[in-house]
């Protein structure tokens, strides 16, 4: 669930149907997050990023989040523009259970909406109309929405690109110009080895069309990985292990919610603690692994590899 002290502006118990202004409009790297709960008779209801708030002519709708419950129910998206509907896109895994509550979080990113329901992601879905234009959240039909979030300027999705105690080094272990693109595979130096307390911070978005990568900590000094993190897509298995004395060790894949899916973008924090890293991803704590490296002094290199576009990498 998402931190309610990083919400700008919060409206509270709004009544449905529900028509407001989004001040600023929207740009990416902005969260809104609604919590709420679906009514026993409920057939459907609809949360509408529009283009203003006119009924006659109704106004353009850039995103259109459909949840509808008869039968097995499914999740309708959509765009209205000129008064016309587009093209379908449907969601057939229906994350609502109805008396149930729910948290919805819409991510905008520069080329897409991503939404996750109760902390697993759900769908992506593309701009057919310029986010610029959007100014107005309307959210219709049987729905109780206890609140609706804001969050704005978000660090996930800041546009530029920083390093923050990272070195980046290129296959001959040189040191490379500042504000060199982020290039898969890719190999930087921790400008201070870990220890309890420190963080690693991972932006990136899957391919589209991906088999896994993998992410590890390691040390320069030696062939040992300390942790490796391996989400392998085709099979939802998110293997942690760690290479030592010239050997893998045993494989942990146990996972609530496989959190990868392809396109999506996503953040992992990797935290260092006294006994074991925690792993969090877009803000949704994931697992915990037992250090079996302990000679956390050594551990002072990032490798990156596989089918994922990097966009950042942090270490503090």
């Amino acid at each position: 669930m998402v931190s309610l002290d990083r919400m700008e502006k919060m409206v509270h118990s709004p009544v449905i149907p529900y028509t407001g202004t989004i001040l600023g409009g929207l740009l990416p790297g902005e969260l809104i997050v609604m919590n709420g709960r679906v009514p026993e008779d409920a057939d459907r209801f609809q949360v509408d990023f529009q283009c203003g708030s006119s009924t006659k002519p109704r106004a353009d709708v850039a995103f259109h989040f459909n949840p509808r419950f008869k039968r097995s129910g499914c999740v309708i998206c959509n765009t209205l523009e000129k008064e016309k509907w587009g093209w379908e896109e449907i969601t057939y895994e229906m994350p609502f259970e109805k008396g149930k509550p729910f948290e919805i979080v819409f991510m905008v990113l520069r080329d897409k909406f991503q939404v996750a329901v109760n902390g697993k992601h759900l769908l992506l879905y593309n701009h057919r109309i310029n986010l610029e234009k959007v100014d107005t959240l309307g959210i219709y039909g049987k729905v109780h929405i206890e609140s609706i979030g804001f969050v704005s300027n978000n660090p996930l999705q800041a546009s530029q690109t920083s390093l923050l105690g990272i070195t980046k080094i290129n296959a001959e272990n040189d040191e490379m110009p500042t504000g060199s693109q982020f290039v898969v595979p890719y190999a930087a130096r921790l400008n201070s080895a870990l220890c309890p307390g420190r963080t690693v911070a991972i932006k990136g978005e899957v391919n589209k069309k991906p088999n896994s990568f993998a992410i590890n900590l390691k040390s320069s000094d030696s062939k040992n990985i300390a942790l490796h993190l391996n989400p392998r897509m085709k099979t939802k298995a998110f293997v942690r292990n760690s290479y030592l004395c010239d050997s893998w060790g045993e494989e942990e894949k146990d996972i609530v919610n496989f959190p990868f899916n392809p396109g999506m973008y996503f953040e992992l924090i990797i935290f260092c603690d006294v006994h074991q890293y925690k792993i969090a991803i877009n803000g949704v704590h994931a697992l915990e692994y037992k250090h079996r490296f302990k000679q956390l002094g050594q551990i002072n290199m990032l490798e990156i590899i596989g089918d994922i576009q990097l966009l950042d990498v942090r270490s503090w």
